[in-house]
């Protein structure tokens, strides 16, 4: 037998091809694209702003540090996913919350929706999400209470000052005198598209979380499909509903500019670990995310549906993911 026919050849498991990314990398470029939303964040809401985003932060860090010790897991800290957790959830705060439930909504975030089911990796549900979600349902009043802003009037000037959200002033009206609360026209679409409004403190401009987003493209760290689709439905829906009945829907741009709705597009519905990888897949998610957020704001009990909405999909991503997944080569669709 031959030198080269007794020569053994080691295989190691796939993938045998690496593109160079890293988990360190892509979530130092997540956190580079919320780097515009958090200065239009801190010039909105200046000191609350940076504060929670300090406390969110460093209590993930710590938190996920401390867990992974206590379980006798290698500490993971630098892979700088606590701090991207810790910026989403700072990100869906209101900028009046007290420090001390942004420490309870982390803790949450990172110990029960994270480190519990093994780590980066295992979780089934968006940890900010449910950290948030956690405060909302524990602390309501404390969650829904906002700074006051202006509503631009259409020649300039001041119409009314508001301690609401555009939707929860929506809703507050059509369920009180069945009334629109304002005229949504261009010159208040563009204060929107800039920050001009209230709500959670990385909510407030649609133009920064744009420009993230479009960081995030580039790089290539997300795909185009489930922001799109779940835009796309949103818009569509909330035109269709505009149609029926103008005098109690806003406009699909309304919905597409207020709300947690980019930041939960571009930031949450795209996070790898909680939605699906197949590309239809991905357009299953983001549409049925579209679907879900306008049904909540529509009917539901509360003026926003975007955490509501991404939780309820982030359940049903595995079967997503078995439903969608491409066809063995040379097999048929049973054997798939």
């Amino acid at each position: 037998m031959s030198e080269a026919e007794n020569k053994m050849f080691l295989v190691s498991s796939s993938p045998h091809a690496h593109s160079g990314a890293t988990v360190q990398r892509i979530m130092l470029d997540v956190i580079l694209a919320l780097m515009p939303a958090l200065a239009v964040s801190v010039f909105r809401f200046g000191i609350d702003a940076a504060r929670l985003v300090v406390t969110c932060v460093a209590t993930c860090v710590i938190a996920e540090y401390l867990c992974r010790r206590a379980m006798g897991r290698q500490a993971a800290v630098n892979d700088l996913s606590a701090v991207v957790t810790g910026l989403l959830l700072a990100f869906n705060l209101p900028p009046a919350l007290p420090s001390w439930m942004a420490v309870v909504g982390s803790i949450i975030a990172i110990v029960i929706a994270k480190q519990v089911f093994g780590g980066l990796g295992y979780n089934p549900f968006n940890p900010a999400l449910i950290g948030r979600v956690a405060l909302l349902v524990s602390f309501p009043a404390a969650m829904t209470t906002w700074s006051a802003w202006r509503i631009p009037a259409p020649l300039g000037g001041v119409e009314a000052v508001t301690q609401a959200t555009p939707l929860g002033l929506l809703k507050t009206s059509l369920s009180t005198d069945g009334s629109m609360p304002y005229a949504f026209n261009g010159a208040t679409a563009m204060q929107f598209l800039l920050g001009n409004q209230n709500g959670c403190i990385g909510e407030m401009s649609a133009l920064a979380l744009l420009v993230g987003g479009l960081y995030l493209l580039a790089r290539r760290c997300i795909s185009l499909h489930t922001p799109l689709c779940y835009l796309a439905t949103v818009a569509v829906f909330a035109a269709v509903l505009y149609v029926v009945d103008p005098a109690r829907n806003m406009t699909p741009l309304f919905h597409l500019l207020t709300g947690g709705l980019m930041i939960g597009a571009i930031f949450m519905a795209t996070d790898m670990v909680t939605s699906p990888v197949t590309r239809k897949g991905m357009c299953v998610f983001g549409v049925g995310c579209g679907i879900l957020t306008m049904v909540i704001r529509k009917w539901g009990g509360y003026p926003e549906g975007v955490s509501f909405a991404i939780l309820l999909m982030n359940a049903v991503t595995p079967l997503i993911n078995r439903a969608t997944r491409p066809r063995v080569f040379g097999t048929g669709l049973r054997n798939a």
